[in-house]
C-alpha cells in the first residue's frame, strides 16, 4: 500500500471514529450508570437530525444553531422520557429491571420511528450543506467542511462531557452511582436526579452526532438503526458501560471498517465486524478494556 493511500485510510477512520466514539460514550454511561441496555439511542440522533433541520432548513437559522437545537432538543426529551417512563418504572418494578427496561426501550424506539413517520412522512430532510468549501490534504484527498466540523464538534462534546465528569459536583455524583448506588445514596446523592442527568446527557451526546451530520445523513424515520448498531459495537467491544473505552474504541471500529472497506469492498466492512465481534464475546467476553464482566 502506497504510503498516500494509508494517510487516506487513516484519515478516513479517524473521522468516522470521532462520530462513533460521540455515540458509543452516551450509550455506555446509561448502561454503566443506570443499568439500562438503550436500545432506543438511535432515535436520540433521529430527533437531533430532524431538530437541526427544522432550525435550519426550514427557518433559516445559522447552522450552529442548528446543532445547538439538535443538543437541546435531545436533552429536553432525554430528561422527559427518563421521567415519564424510566422513574414510574424504577419506583413500581425494580424486579427484572434489566429485562423489563430492555423491551421498554425497544417499544421507545419503535414509537419514535412511527411519531417521527406520522409528523414528518417517510420523505428524506436533508441540507445540500452547513458550510461551503474542502479542505485538501494532499494531492489526492478532500475532506469537506462539513465533515470535518462534525469531527471537530464530536471532540467538542467529548472532551467537555470528560471535564464535566471529572471535575464537577454533578460530574462526580454521576460516577459515584455508576460505582455504587447504594452507597451514594447513603452520602446523600439524590439518585432520581442523577438518573434524569444521566439519561438527558446521553441524549444529548446523540442527538448532536445526528445534527452535526445532517448534511451527509438527511433525517429520516429509521436513520437511527445504523448508529445504533456501530454503538452496541463499540461498547461490547471495549466492555459493557465503560465510558471512557468507548472513545477509543470508536476510533478502532471506525479505522477497521476503513481498511476492510478498502480491501475487501465497502459492501464488505460490516461482514468483517462481526467476526471480529464473535471472537471478542468468546475470548474477551468483559471488552477489551474491562477486566470483569459488568453483571446486570
Amino acid at each position: 500500500m502506497e504510503p498516500g493511500a494509508l494517510f487516506d485510510l487513516m484519515v478516513t477512520g479517524i473521522l468516522r471514529g470521532g462520530l462513533y466514539a460521540l455515540m458509543a460514550v452516551g450509550l455506555s454511561l446509561v448502561l454503566g450508570v443506570m443499568n439500562i441496555p438503550h436500545f432506543a439511542h438511535g432515535e436520540f440522533y433521529m430527533l437531533g437530525a430532524y431538530a437541526a433541520y427544522l432550525v435550519h432548513g426550514v427557518w433559516g437559522l445559522d447552522p450552529s444553531l442548528a446543532i445547538l437545537g439538535g443538543a437541546l432538543a435531545g436533552l429536553l426529551a432525554g430528561a422527559l422520557v427518563e421521567r415519564l417512563v424510566f422513574y414510574p418504572l424504577r419506583r413500581r418494578s425494580p424486579e427484572q429491571w434489566t429485562l423489563n427496561t430492555f423491551l421498554v426501550t425497544v417499544g421507545l424506539s419503535v414509537f419514535m420511528q412511527n411519531s417521527a413517520q406520522t409528523l414528518w412522512g417517510s420523505k428524506f430532510r436533508g441540507i445540500r450543506q452547513y458550510w461551503p468549501g474542502t479542505i485538501h490534504l494532499g494531492s489526492r484527498m478532500g475532506i469537506s467542511i462539513d465533515r470535518t466540523v462534525a469531527f471537530l464538534i464530536a471532540i467538542l462534546a467529548i472532551g467537555v462531557f470528560w471535564l464535566f465528569l471529572a471535575h464537577t459536583r454533578l460530574g462526580r455524583a454521576i460516577r459515584a452511582v455508576a460505582q455504587d448506588e447504594t452507597g451514594a445514596m447513603l452520602v446523600g446523592i439524590d439518585i432520581h436526579r442523577i438518573h434524569m442527568l444521566t439519561f438527558a446527557l446521553s441524549s444529548m451526546l446523540a442527538a448532536i452526532a445526528g445534527a452535526s451530520l445532517l448534511s451527509l445523513n438527511p433525517a429520516h424515520p429509521s436513520m437511527g438503526l445504523a448508529p445504533l448498531y456501530k454503538s452496541w459495537y463499540v461498547v461490547i467491544l471495549v466492555g459493557l458501560g465503560n465510558v471512557g473505552g468507548s472513545i477509543a474504541g470508536g476510533f478502532i471500529v471506525g479505522l477497521l471498517e476503513t481498511f476492510s472497506s478498502y480491501v475487501f469492498g465497502s459492501s464488505w466492512q460490516d461482514v468483517v465486524s462481526l467476526p471480529v465481534l464473535i471472537l471478542i464475546l468468546i475470548f474477551k467476553p468483559a471488552g477489551i478494556f474491562s477486566r470483569q464482566l459488568k453483571e446486570a
